[in-house]
């Protein structure tokens, strides 16, 4: 016998011998305790399910890759920012630390090196890699920078590696980015001295090499002296122009007046200045966006190739 029955039964076994009005009101107090007894079983087998419970949360496995070297890689001159930004996936960080005018010797001198060391010690990575290109300005005639092709040069990128290392990262040393000055139809091939000392110590110790120097300078030369002066931080001047329409390319005439640049908006007050701005000529070496981006592509792609374990970070 259900709840409801036994209740209807009760109320009316003891209903009082009254009126029929008080009885009939006993009655139907009765018949209504007895529903609702009989309807809650109902209600229970219809409640609302519990929601299921979030998956499991699966942990990133993040990576970092830091970019060590000069002005060809720093940023609004080099490759790097297009790198960073354009050619490696949200998954891993990217730290661009080269600096303009910097050698194998002047970086470490003036402290860089230290800070790209402190970044390599990060915990958190699973690993770091460390992209390791200079070059330009080892070369000789520039005080302070230059350092002996057979003897300092490589001693100074041996270490750079050993270092790298011993930090618990993995170093990549990359040859670094063609000049596209040309003679008679010809790409000057001054850093070929460099690039090889850079190959050897690769060699020597089991390094992987990125080729940017080699590929960079089969591009340029490709398309030619006056296509390439597109890619260069600032306008070439007419001048520039018809010299690269030549075949050989040359200086930009120190006579040409450079447009200054437009002014900067006002400081609010107790603001810092800003740092002196120096609006860049035109020259061989640097790079605008569209010269990033093309030699970005470059190393992503050197590195998909040379760095198998690195694909899963690089953007295509």
């Amino acid at each position: 016998m259900g709840i409801g029955t036994m209740i209807m039964s009760t109320c009316i076994g003891t209903a009082p011998a009254s009126p029929v009005h008080r009885a009939g009101a006993a009655r139907l107090a009765c018949a209504l305790i007895a529903g609702l007894a009989l309807a809650a079983p109902t209600q229970a087998r219809t409640a609302t399910p519990r929601p299921p419970a979030d998956p499991p949360v699966e942990k990133i496995r993040p990576s970092k890759i830091i970019l060590v070297g000069d002005s060809t890689i720093q940023p609004q001159s080099g490759w790097g920012s297009s790198f960073c930004g354009y050619r490696i996936v949200s998954t891993a960080a990217c730290l661009n630390l080269a600096r303009g005018g910097r050698s194998t010797k002047s970086y470490r001198a003036e402290g860089s090196w230290d800070v790209a060391l402190g970044e390599m010690k990060t915990p958190g990575y699973v690993d770091i890699w460390v992209l390791i290109q200079f070059g330009h300005n080892d070369q000789p005639g520039k005080p302070g920078r230059s350092t002996d092709l057979a003897t300092e040069f490589p001693a100074n990128l041996r270490r750079y590696v050993a270092e790298t290392r011993a930090a618990g990262a993995k170093p990549i040393l990359v040859t670094p980015l063609t000049r596209r000055q040309f003679r008679d139809g010809s790409l000057i091939r001054e850093l070929d001295p460099w690039n090889a000392a850079i190959r050897k110590v690769a060699a020597e110790l089991d390094v992987p090499l990125v080729e940017l120097n080699a590929r960079s300078a089969a591009v340029i030369e490709a398309m030619g002296p006056a296509m390439a002066t597109h890619y260069a931080q600032s306008a070439p001047t007419p001048d520039i122009v018809a010299a690269a329409l030549t075949g050989t390319t040359s200086a930009s005439d120190p006579s040409v007046p450079v447009p200054p640049a437009p002014p900067l908006p006002p400081l609010a007050a107790g603001a810092p200045p800003y740092t002196a701005r120096v609006r860049p000529l035109f020259d061989y070496t640097h790079l605008n966006r569209d010269g990033a981006d093309l030699f970005a592509g470059i190393v992503a792609d050197e590195l998909a190739i040379k760095v198998p374990a690195m694909r899963p970070l690089l953007v295509p």
